[in-house]
């Protein structure tokens, strides 16, 4: 048995942590069976934003006739387009490995392994590891839906659709959520035949109400969405599959498609590690439980990232390594703990039209209390306008007696670089003043957000 100082399982945001330790010159141990540099750089949000990004060329060309530009698209070259993809990913794996299995005081274990005792891992090659103090970044995986006929007739996942050379020419796509219109979007734009089926009355049903119909009307332009619907059984028929869909009123339809993505969700690989023989629970979806110091139900042990179920993002992630981090070190050096305030946290869908983020919807902040609702359209402002912007726009929700920012909400070009300032504002605890005394450049972009909280009611 090998004893450590500190044990990191997951080499996703887990690598920071990593990083943090040998700052100390403590003995660290790193246990990560698969995806060095975890799912966001190889499978996840680095991969897709680097499709997204061709995909936003494409339909960049499409719409430039309204601008009375002659443009058309010539050709899309979809083998090189992925393994371009798959070149980055191999390149900076590469590197983080040259770093990992190059550096003092630090042990990698790639392999699978599983708690066997307090404070006590055990690995599948028979290897024992005992660490003074345990992070838990072990990420999450798709979830996989029970439907009759699916795991025989093969379907991909975010995870192995990057293995693809050649485009299909048709596409059903299970679930509603990000992962589901990000995707949709890019294949769709290489000129795949795409049809999203979602069980729900909405897509990204976390999103407000009219940032998901709008959502909805334009994606629907581009391919087709089935809402309400749920696929039942599935089956081969030479090189195509056959799926029957039942909708909540009992209609069955019955269409085919070369692929089947399955983004259905997630589900936590927390269970795999055996966690209760060292004392940590799980919630009933197998997600880590954490108090608001992100420590587990031992001491000793934190869990952060998608282990936690919370906010399951790259940027949220990076905050809760540098909140677990200090948390643990809090009793050497006589610091007070820090809470992770998820609330905070803003997220972003690459589709198109984007969409970002913040704080509470409409229907959670007038709940006990009195709010004040701000909106204004891309076309409101000059650059909006010269960019023939019609539909996208931006909401404010704000206490009215406080003036304190609840939640901000954007569709449209750049929403996720354009709600960084509302980030940062409510992060500083600053009110809706803040940002409409401020000079904003003019004609920005950047005047959308003002616009907003000037016509608060």
């Amino acid at each position: 048995m090998k004893e450590y100082d500190i044990v990191v399982i997951g080499s996703g945001c887990g690598l920071s942590i990593v990083a943090k330790a040998l700052e100390r010159n403590l003995r660290v141990a790193l246990v990560a069976e698969k995806y060095l540099g975890g799912t966001c750089f190889n499978v996840g949000c680095v991969p897709s934003k680097t499709l997204i990004y061709t995909a936003d060329r494409v339909l960049q060309i499409g719409e430039a006739e309204k601008f009375g530009i002659g443009a058309s698209l010539s050709s899309i070259d979809f083998g090189a387009i992925m393994e371009r993809t798959r070149g980055n990913i191999k390149r900076g794996v590469e590197f983080q490995r040259e770093w990992v299995e190059h550096t003092g005081n630090l042990d990698f274990y790639e392999v699978r392994a599983r708690f066997a005792g307090d404070y006590l891992l055990e690995t599948a090659d028979g290897r024992q590891i005992k660490g003074g103090k345990i992070f838990i970044a072990s990420g999450a995986s798709p979830a996989i839906p029970p439907i009759d006929g699916l795991s025989d007739v093969g379907y991909l996942t975010n995870e192995t659709l990057l293995a693809l050379t050649e485009r299909p020419e048709s596409m059903v796509i299970i679930g509603g959520g990000y992962i589901a219109v990000e995707y949709g979007h890019f294949f769709a734009a290489m000129g795949t035949k795409v049809t999203i089926i979602e069980m729900g009355e909405s897509l990204v049903a976390n999103e407000e109400p009219e940032i998901s119909r709008l959502l909805h009307e334009r994606l629907s332009s581009r391919m087709s969405v089935m809402l309400s619907a749920a696929l039942v059984k599935v089956s081969k028929n030479g090189t195509l599959c056959t799926l029957r869909t039942r909708t909540r009123d009992g209609m069955e339809q019955e269409l085919t498609a070369e692929k089947i993505l399955v983004a259905a969700g997630r589900k936590s690989n927390a269970p795999s590690l055996t966690p209760e023989a060292t004392g940590v629970e799980l919630n009933e979806a197998g997600y880590v439980k954490v108090d608001e110091y992100l420590q587990t139900t031992k001491k000793n042990i934190w869990a952060v990232g998608d282990a936690t179920g919370r906010q399951m993002f790259t940027h949220a992630a990076d905050r809760e390594v540098e909140v677990a981090w200090h948390n643990a070190m809090s009793e050497e050096v006589g610091a007070k703990r820090r809470k992770m305030d998820f609330s905070l946290v803003p997220h972003a869908i690459f589709t198109h039209p984007q969409i970002a983020a913040l704080g509470m919807r409409e229907s959670e902040a007038k709940t006990g209390r009195k709010v004040l609702v701000g909106r204004a359209l891309y076309s409101d402002t000059v650059q909006g306008d010269v960019r023939m912007e019609q539909e996208g726009f931006a909401k404010a929700l704000v206490e009215k007696k406080t003036e304190r920012i609840l939640g901000f909400h954007i569709i449209g070009p750049q929403a996720p670089e354009l709600i960084q300032e509302v980030v940062n504002a409510m992060t500083k605890g600053l009110g809706a003043k803040a940002v409409t005394e401020s000079i904003h450049i003019f004609p920005a972009m950047s005047e959308l957000i003002p616009e907003v909280f000037n016509n608060l009611e």
